[in-house]
């Protein structure tokens, strides 16, 4: 065992995934689940303590960091969390669109949420030993890779939460020399964020949550010290900022 792991976002398509993929592998124990719901898919199972927590109430991650703390020093934390479209929460096509309400609310989901989860959960990582914080970031979150402009805030929250992170990674190397932050792209995923848009390009893959998830652990799992502040595919393809 290798430590606790905590699975942010863990009711999602790919949260969920990578919750069972990390009990399937069994290098982690316990495996926190935090998220606003408990997982529909939740099974009683000693490895699995669920947290009630909201990304953006800072009390709710302070208990939730308090109890992780109790079980140990967690060495992988997952934040799988984010939106695309919800309500009248929707990619925007052209910049009449563009709207403060809706662009406060994708960026406080998208970026502000999981810095406030590294905030509270980095500090309880080992000192020792290798660690690892990788966020589920988006290819569109590119600026170098933006071909095709529309979806400014969904884009644009992605690309500050890529900033957040690399900029989380420099301070996290002071103190804990092992320890790695990443941000991944999970790849075209069929959940329920991806639903309303589906795949038309030419030889782009649309992956389950399982495959992704087993993929992405992979990645993480081959990474070595270099790669901190990085961004990579699914595939382990470094993706340009």
């Amino acid at each position: 065992m290798t430590g606790p792991a905590v699975v942010v976002g863990g009711s999602g398509g790919i949260g969920w995934a990578l919750v069972e993929t990390l009990l399937a592998e069994g290098k982690h124990a316990p495996v926190f689940v935090l998220s606003r719901q408990r997982p529909a898919n939740w099974r009683d199972d000693p490895r699995l303590v669920w947290l009630a927590v909201d990304l953006l109430d800072e009390a709710s991650l302070a208990t939730a960091a308090g109890e992780i703390r109790a079980s140990g020093e967690p060495s992988l934390i997952l934040v799988a969390t984010g939106v695309l479209q919800t309500g009248d929460l929707v990619p925007e096509k052209s910049m009449r669109a563009l709207d403060l309400d809706r662009l406060t609310r994708i960026f406080q989901i998208n970026a502000v949420g999981p810095a406030l989860v590294a905030k509270h959960l980095l500090p309880l990582t080992p000192r020792d030993r290798r660690s690892v914080l990788a966020v589920l970031s988006a290819r569109v979150g590119s600026i170098g890779d933006n071909q095709l402009g529309g979806w400014y805030g969904y884009r644009a929250s992605k690309a500050a939460l890529n900033m957040l992170l690399r900029t989380l990674a420099i301070e996290h190397r002071r103190t804990r020399p092992m320890g790695l932050c990443v941000a991944l792209h999970p790849g075209t995923v069929e959940t329920t964020l991806s639903a309303p848009f589906p795949t038309t390009a030419p030889g782009k893959v649309r992956l389950t949550p399982g495959r992704s998830a087993r993929a992405l652990l992979g990645v993480l799992g081959k990474l070595g010290p270099e790669a901190n502040g990085g961004f990579y595919a699914w595939d382990g393809q470094p993706i340009a900022w």
